[in-house]
């Protein structure tokens, strides 16, 4: 039986993912190193901690469910405690492209993020139509990178991510720059800043006097559609004459020219990832 250690067990994600790894085909040490956290695991979970080094002294795999900034602070104080072959699993690429992974040949780094449930969907179950984060009714998809370590240890961690991120759809084989590309370049700073910034056009209708429900419902359901027709996932919609024109004037007026090259830059990217690691060094 492969055996696990879930480093940060009782944290946030940490218990999402020790909830999914109960009752899995996996031997599970988990580890936490505030009282809090294991008081949360032991509620939630029903699983107790154990010590750091003799959990994993013993691993085969290693799940660090750590804030990004602690990664390589963190993976740097167990590496010479751990066995040769023991495939190190991080949930975000921040930390591994930023370059902050001790350096150790004999063993295995292997990247997995969820991708969340996906906008458009065919969930029915009220409660998986809820579950807006995945992990726990809704189906998502999942990407995968290995960093390091032997061809057989991908279909390994893979197995591991599907478990701790189910149900999972799509399972999609990346690099880590191709995962540091998606998030924070893709997912954070182009579309979270533009998620935020619906918001605020929203909060503007209003102070214009617009019913804050009427702008809300109007804006989330122009958003379905949008995103259906500009994702292809409505392939018979089109956008009407009006809003072609509506677009082309507001695209200058919005974005500054070359934005996209500006963030998705290798420069940039590294730059984020490494600030994300290490906040003092934040611009």
């Amino acid at each position: 039986m492969t055996k696990i250690a879930l480093l940060g067990a009782g944290g946030k994600m940490g218990v999402r993912l020790a909830s999914n790894l109960k009752d899995s085909p996996y031997e599970v040490a988990h580890v936490e190193v505030s009282e809090e956290g294991r008081q949360r695991l032991k509620t939630i979970v029903g699983a107790d901690c154990v010590n750091r080094d003799v959990a994993l002294g013993q691993a085969d795999v290693v799940i660090m469910a750590v804030p990004d900034r602690l990664i390589g602070k963190i993976a740097h104080s167990f590496i010479d405690v751990v066995k040769p072959g023991t495939a190190i699993i991080m949930l975000d690429a921040a930390a591994p492209y930023a370059g902050e992974l001790p350096n150790r040949t004999d063993v295995t780094y292997f990247v997995t993020h969820p991708c969340h449930p996906p906008i458009f969907n065919d969930e029915v179950d009220p409660a998986a139509k809820n579950d807006f984060f995945g992990g726990v009714k809704a189906k998502q998809h999942i990407v995968c990178a290995l960093m390091q370590g032997p061809e057989e240890h991908y279909s390994l961690c893979e197995d591991v991510a599907r478990t701790i991120y189910k149900p999972v759809m799509r399972s999609h084989r990346c690099t880590v720059e191709h995962i540091a590309i998606m998030e924070p370049a893709l997912s954070e700073t182009i579309g979270a800043t533009l998620c935020l910034a619906l918001r605020e056009a929203t909060d503007e209708a209003v102070r214009r006097g617009v019913p804050r429900q009427a702008a809300i419902d109007f804006m989330l359901g122009h958003l379905n559609i949008e995103l259906a027709i500009a994702f292809e996932a409505f392939p018979e919609g089109k956008f009407s004459d009006g809003a072609l024109y509506a677009i082309d004037q507001a695209r200058p007026q919005i974005f500054r020219e070359g934005w996209l090259e500006r963030i998705f830059d290798p420069v940039a990217v590294k730059k984020s990832v490494t600030e994300i690691c290490n906040p003092s060094q934040a611009a």
